[in-house]
């Protein structure tokens, strides 16, 4: 009698469901290969995260100079009233009057909208008296002068280079193209600077303000910011290139100034950033701190050269 094959499959009886076969292990997460660098990931995340922050802001500065007007003062103010509570929030200490600076902010830029720098010079001559009121209302002497010296500082700063900016949008004709060559040699500046700094940087420029500044990095800023008003320029039959040179070096040289300035006042405060508006880009004073002062360099270099 034969035995049995126990080597040989047993099939299943009729009707009985087919066996499972045995799950096969999930291969593990990949991990990035030893050519990927993490921290390029994080740059490179960082820098979709910016631009997608940077994109909004673009389209609404572009969208109201295009508008002019009323419409541009009308925003221009709420920018500027944006940067005086990020200067403020920053100096809270010093307890300056946040609503005496944007009396004087709002008149600064109706004056600039409506009138020209005479009507101007009355709006800021009548902020130290409202300012003096607000001061004995407040019932108490002692901290005044760091109150008043903190708001002054926010009129003339960030109200004055606004009602200016009011200003050279008005300029008639060219006003509005002006406006865009200064804010493009602004960020054509900004740009090259930063790149130049940070592939050839080698000697500091202002160790104490700002360590990542370097003279490398100003001289691309300035030949950028030149290069970008010049380049302008040139589409623009009104504006000569002697003429655009000179304006386009001027306002790259004012720009890191302004840049400076900013960091100056942080560094002192002790704060990182002036706010948070423009999400991993900072506060808008941040964004706009060399603006403050290429914008007015730009008008009464447009006057000089062009009016």
């Amino acid at each position: 009698m034969s035995t049995p094959d126990r080597t040989r499959s047993r099939r299943p009886p009729p009707g009985a469901p087919p066996p499972r076969r045995p799950r096969r292990p999930s291969p593990p997460p990949e991990s990035p290969g030893p050519d990927v660098d993490p921290a390029a990931l994080r740059r490179r995340s960082e820098t979709i995260n910016r631009l997608l922050w940077a994109l909004p802001w673009a389209a609404f500065a572009i969208t109201i100079i295009i508008a002019g007007g009323g419409i541009f003062a009308g925003a221009i103010f709420v920018i500027a009233a944006i940067c005086i509570a990020e200067l403020f929030g920053m100096a809270r200490v010093a307890r300056p009057f946040p609503a005496v600076a944007m009396l004087a902010c709002a008149g600064l830029i109706a004056a600039a909208y409506f009138g020209d720098q005479f009507q101007m010079t009355l709006a800021l001559v009548a902020t130290f008296p409202v300012l003096f009121v607000f001061v004995v209302l407040r019932g108490r002497v002692t901290g005044s002068t760091g109150a008043i010296a903190v708001t002054v500082l926010g009129v003339l700063w960030i109200g004055l280079p606004f009602a200016h900016a009011v200003l050279l949008r008005e300029l008639p004709e060219h006003g509005q193209a002006l406006l865009i060559d200064v804010l493009l040699a602004t960020i054509v500046a900004d740009t090259a600077a930063y790149a130049g700094g940070r592939a050839f940087g080698r000697h500091r420029l202002a160790e104490a303000i700002s360590p990542s500044k370097t003279v490398e990095g100003l001289l691309f800023g300035v030949a950028g910011g030149t290069a970008a008003f010049w380049f302008a320029g040139l589409y623009q039959d009104w504006l000569p290139g002697t003429e655009a040179l000179a304006i386009g070096a001027v306002i790259a040289l004012v720009a890191p100034i302004g840049d400076l300035f900013e960091s100056t006042i942080k560094r002192d405060l002790g704060v990182k950033d002036s706010g948070t508006a423009v999400g991993p880009h900072g506060g808008l004073l941040d964004r706009l701190d060399a603006v403050l002062f290429t914008i007015t360099a730009g008008y009464y270099l447009s006057i000089a050269f062009l009016y």
